[in-house]
C-alpha cells in the first residue's frame, strides 16, 4: 500500500522504492483565464493523470499527489508536521489492490476497500483521499469536501491531502477556503510544486489577488524550472503589478579561446596518487 510519504518533490522528490501509486491533483497548465487542470503525481512527485494517490514504502509516509489551494478545515494542519509511521506490507498489498480497482474504473470496490483500509490504518491519509478523489470525479463535491477533511484530520502532515481538499473547495467556488488549504499543504511541504501553482491559479483567478499569485508563480517555477507558459504568465502579472520585467540571468562569460602554441592560464592538476586507490572493501 502506497500511504502518503513526505518525499522531495520539486516537482519532485522521490523515496526509496516505492508503489507506483498516483493521486490527482488540480493544477493549472497554463495561464490565466484557465482555471486548474488535473496533474497526478506520485508521492509528491508527477506522474500521469486521473491515478489515484498513494505514497512511497518505509518509515516516512506524508503525501503522494497532487495540486490546488481552505477554511474551516485548516485547523486540523496548524500543528507541527507529525512523525509517520511505518507502512505495513499487509497494508501496500491492500493498498494496491484497491488502486488496481481504481485504475481500472472499478469505483465501486476500490471505495469500499480504500474505505476499508482507512478503517484499518487511521493514521494514513492516502485512503481516504482516493475516497476523495472518486467522490469529486462522479460530481459529489460536498462529500469529496468532506471525506477530505477527515483525510487531513488523520493526517495533517499530508500535503497531497491539503491539495486534494483544496480542489475540491475550488470546484465548489469555497475560493478563500482552497487559498487556504493550498498554503495549509505548503507548510507541510514546502517543496510540493503543484500547491504552489494552484496557490496562485486561486489567487489570481478568483481571489484578485495577483500579489499573491505572482510570489506563489514564482516559487513553483523555482522548483520545477518550467518556462511555458509560466514564464508568461509571470511576466503578465508583473505588468498588472506595475512592475519592470524581471532580469534574464546573464549568460557566464565565455573564456578566451588560447592562441594556438600557448598554454591555458591554468592546467588541471593531476589527482594525487592516493587517490588511485580502490575502495576498501572492494574485491578484485
Amino acid at each position: 500500500m502506497s500511504l502518503p510519504g513526505s518525499s522531495k518533490h520539486a516537482v519532485t522528490r522521490a523515496a526509496s522504492p516505492a508503489l507506483a501509486v498516483l493521486a490527482l491533483l488540480g493544477a493549472c497548465h497554463s495561464a490565466p483565464p484557465q482555471p486548474e487542470q488535473p496533474l497526478a503525481r506520485v508521492p509528491i512527485q508527477a506522474p500521469p493523470p486521473a491515478a489515484p494517490a498513494s505514497a512511497p514504502t518505509g518509515t516516512n509516509p506524508a503525501a503522494a499527489a497532487g495540486a490546488a489551494t481552505g477554511g474551516a478545515a485548516t485547523t486540523a494542519a496548524t500543528a507541527a508536521v507529525p512523525v509517520h509511521p511505518e507502512v505495513p506490507p499487509a497494508a501496500q498489498a491492500d493498498f494496491a489492490r484497491a488502486v488496481g480497482y481504481m485504475r481500472a474504473g472499478n469505483a465501486t470496490e476500490a471505495e469500499l476497500d480504500f474505505k476499508q483500509i482507512a478503517l484499518e490504518y487511521p493514521q494514513f491519509a492516502a485512503p481516504l483521499v482516493n475516497v476523495g478523489i472518486l467522490y469529486r470525479k462522479a460530481g459529489r463535491l460536498e462529500e469529496s469536501e468532506q471525506v477530505l477533511k477527515s483525510a487531513v484530520a488523520h493526517e495533517s502532515g499530508s500535503a497531497v491531502a491539503w491539495s486534494e481538499l483544496g480542489v475540491t473547495q475550488r470546484m465548489r467556488g469555497e475560493f478563500k477556503d482552497a487559498a487556504a488549504s493550498y498554503e495549509q499543504a505548503i507548510a507541510a511541504d514546502p517543496q510540493f510544486a503543484p500547491a504552489w501553482r494552484n496557490l496562485a491559479v486561486v489567487s489570481d483567478l478568483y481571489l484578485g489577488d495577483p500579489q499573491r499569485a505572482l510570489t506563489a508563480l514564482a516559487r513553483y517555477q523555482e522548483l520545477t524550472h518550467e518556462e511555458k507558459p509560466i514564464g508568461s504568465w509571470i511576466a503578465e502579472l508583473r505588468q498588472r503589478l506595475g512592475m519592470p520585467p524581471a532580469k534574464r540571468p546573464e549568460a557566464a562569460p565565455q573564456a578566451p579561446t588560447p592562441q594556438p602554441g600557448t598554454a591555458p592560464a591554468t592546467a588541471p592538476e593531476a589527482a594525487p596518487a592516493s587517490s588511485a586507490r580502490a575502495p576498501s572493501g572492494a574485491g578484485v
